[in-house]
């Protein structure tokens, strides 16, 4: 495939990631590009698994791993909650990860997006606690993808923890981890519901050159009861455009960059 595909492509999933759904006609304004060239990129993109052609434009794939959990509703209520910021915040996320990275992603409904934004990429490697993540990703030959094994903790969760986590993220190293947080506070730092999670975090921060937390604005303010980290460990936090100004700034002038998507 051409580099010109290639980058086509790549504004083609930005776009469907940013809107969920979009027509060929939007495409074609955003890309500058036929609408014959653009049908055979959806096409390209339906093969790889990342894209449902609909009529007159395409939709994104939802993961058929979801399918026993649809009718649950605690299942349901935190997938949608803050469903819109999430996949911004997501998608805002990917793009820090440079090609020929190792990241690491905790468990999530945020991070979760990230693995989403990465479907199409190429020349990453991701280990992650999240078994969905690793579903999300087991079929894209482009990325390389570890699970870092571990006991399943709690009920209605994706997430792995316990020793075999932790010895499992004790043997890389990371160019930057990306950390899903329940809680976001200046003065009680990153935090989590359970102490096992906050610990899988603690290490994966450990290994890593960079510390990117991940919080739809719903979570700052707020503290759990399990510390994954100080506010000082961080380095870059992704949030949306509905953190307040103070925060803001009390956040850059500790040294931390805030990207609002």
């Amino acid at each position: 495939m051409s580099n010109k595909i290639d980058v086509r492509a790549d504004r083609i999933m930005r776009a469907l990631l940013r809107a969920g759904d979009i027509s060929v006609q939007q495409l074609v304004d955003e890309t500058g590009t036929s609408a014959p060239s653009i049908r055979r990129d959806l096409a390209r993109l339906e093969k790889r698994g990342l894209v449902l052609r609909t009529h007159g434009g395409a939709t994104l794939v939802e993961p058929l791993l979801y399918e026993p959990f649809r009718h649950d509703t605690s299942f349901q209520a935190r997938e949608l909650r803050f469903a819109d910021e999430k996949r911004r915040i997501g998608l805002a996320a990917s793009e820090l990860i440079l090609e020929q990275e190792t990241i690491g992603l905790t468990a999530g409904t945020t991070t979760t997006q990230i693995g989403r934004s990465l479907r199409h990429r190429r020349g990453i490697s991701v280990m992650t606690n999240a078994l969905n993540i690793g579903m999300e990703l087991s079929n894209q030959p482009a990325i390389k993808t570890t699970l870092t094994g571990g006991m399943l903790a709690w009920a209605w969760t994706f997430a792995l923890a316990g020793q075999p986590a932790l010895n499992c993220l004790k043997d890389v190293y990371l160019d930057k981890a990306f950390i899903g947080v329940t809680g976001f506070d200046l003065e009680r730092g990153a935090t989590t519901l359970e102490p096992e999670e906050a610990t899988v975090s603690q290490t994966m921060i450990r290994q890593a050159r960079q510390v990117i937390v991940v919080a739809d604005s719903s979570k700052i303010g707020h503290v759990s009861p399990a510390l994954i980290c100080p506010i000082s460990t961080v380095n870059v936090l992704v949030t949306d455009t509905r953190i307040s100004r103070a925060v803001y700034k009390a956040l850059t002038a500790k040294g931390i960059t805030v990207i609002r998507a």
